[in-house]
């Protein structure tokens, strides 16, 4: 198991754990007051360390926890609306 700290666009640290092949999880540092997210393992990738710093924040905002700010996310062009 590996972790990686990474710091979020709102300046709030986390740990990223990969708890298993499916699933990471986001753990606050101390002094970040949000709670533990967990969020489905990216598929091409087994190492935090090897995912940019774009490709954490994507997953931590697709994770959507309810304490932090939402953001809205762009639709797609390609999905039927």
């Amino acid at each position: 198991m590996g972790f990686r700290r990474f710091v979020d666009r709102d300046g709030r640290g986390w740990d990223v754990k990969d708890r298993s092949d499916y699933e990471w999880t986001f753990e606050p540092e101390p002094g970040n007051p949000a709670s533990a997210v967990n969020v489905p393992a990216p598929g091409h990738q087994k190492d935090p360390f090897e995912l940019s710093i774009e490709e954490l924040q994507g997953m931590l905002d697709d994770a959507g926890p309810a304490d932090r700010p939402s953001r809205s996310k762009k639709q797609s062009p390609f999905m039927d609306a």
